[in-house]
């Protein structure tokens, strides 16, 4: 007798999987300071709602899957954000088993936030060490 897969547990599984790998992200966003949640625990499924609310001008979408495609996954992250209307940046956090997250995001998204950060650190003045500092 030949065994037959039933569509709706195949797709039980991979909701529980992507709501895992969501959570599992929050929790590392909250390891770094970061107060973050899964949309749908608090608007539902939107389709254009973030997976990770929390972590300021970023649309995250959020993949938990051995196979990745990168240039599909970003681009529904940029046309969910881009629908959102509220000029976030789109991402995608992506890991596969054993190993730890990436994060994927277009290259002008990527200068756009390194410019930022180069200028802001180099707009500080530096800190001044005292002698008693140095010999510590």
């Amino acid at each position: 007798m030949k065994e037959t897969t039933d569509r709706s547990a195949i797709g039980k599984r991979s909701r529980r999987k992507g709501k895992g790998g969501e959570l599992e992200f929050c929790r590392l966003c909250k390891e770094h300071g970061w107060n973050a949640h899964r949309s749908a625990q608090f608007k539902g499924k939107t389709g254009q709602a973030s997976d990770v609310e929390g972590l300021f001008g970023l649309h995250v979408e959020v993949k938990r899957t051995e196979r990745f495609d990168l240039y599909g996954s970003l681009d529904q992250s940029r046309r969910d954000a881009e629908a959102s209307g509220i000029g976030e940046i789109p991402i995608v956090a992506h890991r596969r088993n054993d190993c730890r997250w990436v994060v994927v995001l277009d290259a002008h998204d990527f200068f756009r936030i390194y410019n930022a950060a180069v200028a802001e650190m180099l707009s500080q003045e530096p800190v001044k060490r005292t002698e008693t500092e140095d010999s510590v």
